[in-house]
């Protein structure tokens, strides 16, 4: 049975879209059957995995509105075993058009459902706000996994996101737990780092994932190629770090 996986914080710049996109592909390696859903209006998870957003007809957009189905917008992408249903910047626009639907916070999850166990993991790459697009996919996912930057500020907004998650498993969707929290952009080299990775395990113990994000250069750059770490450079940190994630992840579900 496929598992839905919301990768979401409010708190912008924490690695959301880098952790999608390079687990989704790193899962994809290691055999699994993976779609991601750009659920950000930002769209950088669709143009980093190489898809030209200006040619998108049938997108997160449609899906949320469920002027199409969420397998005709499925788009294949060059990474093997992974799927996309993209995003554009019309995705904006959703949180207006929904406002007076009746269960509005449940279309992503009705969309989702048919095709549900077609795959090994579902993705859901959500964007920097706690607005109706997120609450969808929150409402829709199993299970959420919150990146938290090894920098200053780390837990700023992190109690705000956890009551959004509590809200949403008391009213829309009681079966919602949190995978892991990943620490991201780590730099062994700044006391700064491992003061928040001390700090965030002692809060929070075995909700962290042992598998740390180390800042790296070429996942900075990968994006720009429209290409995941996998892809770009298999040998780099950054690739070695999200193997090593996705593999923790298969692990869990043992």
């Amino acid at each position: 049975m496929g598992k839905i996986i919301a990768i979401a914080n409010q708190k912008g710049g924490v690695g959301k879209t880098t952790t999608a996109v390079n687990l989704a592909a790193s899962l994809g390696v290691l055999e699994k059957k993976v779609l991601l859903i750009d659920a950000d209006p930002q769209a950088n998870a669709t143009s980093g995995l190489g898809v030209e957003i200006d040619s998108i007809d049938k997108g997160s957009y449609q899906v949320l509105e469920h002027t199409t189905t969420a397998k005709e917008a499925i788009v294949k992408t060059n990474s093997p075993n992974l799927d996309l249903i993209p995003a554009h910047i019309d995705l904006v626009a959703i949180e207006i058009e929904l406002v007076d639907k009746t269960n509005r916070e449940m279309m992503l999850r009705k969309a989702l459902a048919p095709i549900k166990n077609d795959y090994d993991y579902i993705f859901i790459d959500c964007a920097p706000s706690l607005g109706l697009i997120t609450l969808n996919a929150l409402t829709a996912a199993d299970m959420v996994i919150i990146p938290i930057q090894c920098e200053y500020f780390a837990l700023e907004g992190l109690g705000k996101l956890l009551n959004t998650i509590k809200s949403v498993q008391k009213i829309h969707n009681a079966a919602l737990g949190i995978e892991g929290m990943l620490l991201t952009m780590y730099d062994s080299r700044l006391r700064l780092s491992n003061q928040v990775v001390d700090e965030v395990k002692k809060h929070f113990g075995n909700m962290v994932f042992n598998t740390i994000i180390q800042r790296n250069v070429k996942l900075g750059e990968a994006p720009s190629f429209g290409e995941t770490i996998i892809d770009y450079d298999a040998t780099s940190k950054g690739a070695s770090s999200y193997l090593k994630l996705a593999q923790e992840l298969i692990n869990k579900k043992k």
